[in-house]
């Protein structure tokens, strides 16, 4: 199985997030850091949005921040709201499993179903905090220390 990119996007987005809990992070600060144009970004923000994970903040001085604490944003509810199908054969859909001759006496479908369950069983034990760990390490990969810099010598 392999997450979509928006997917990848929106765990950057959170973290990203998380990792900034002081001020709101800017979408043109992270559509830059990401290097993704910021109607891209719109688009899984509305997702992250909808789900309460992000939190919009109107005026000259919003942006995002998290819709909730990081340790109780799941990454395997993250997952499940960004991702469209967890069909990983024809014969996880509700018609798809006509054609196959063998879907009366194959367990292929109940073992898929039973790995799809222990990929949504772990990532249910990690959250958003759990992977910004690392504060000081991820802020100055995401370069948003960098982005503070020009604002403190103005002050």
């Amino acid at each position: 199985m392999r997450l979509t990119q928006a997917t990848n996007y929106s765990i950057r987005v959170l973290l990203y997030c998380a990792v900034n809990p002081d001020r709101p992070s800017r979408v043109a600060d992270i559509a830059a850091t990401f290097d993704m144009s910021e109607t891209h970004l719109f688009k899984i923000l509305k997702v992250l949005v909808d789900h309460k994970f992000i939190e919009t903040i109107r005026g000259r001085h919003g942006g995002l921040k998290l819709g909730r604490p990081a340790e109780e944003i799941k990454l395997g509810d993250v997952i499940a709201a960004t991702e469209e199908s967890f069909q990983m054969a024809e014969c996880f859909s509700e018609d798809g499993h006509k054609d196959c001759p063998l879907i009366l006496s194959c367990e292929y479908n109940r073992v898929l179903r039973e790995a799809l369950g222990a990929f949504f069983a772990v990532l249910d034990r990690y959250t958003v905090a759990d992977i910004a760990k690392d504060r000081s390490m991820l802020r100055s990969a995401l370069g948003i220390d960098d982005l503070l810099r020009p604002a403190l010598a103005s002050a």
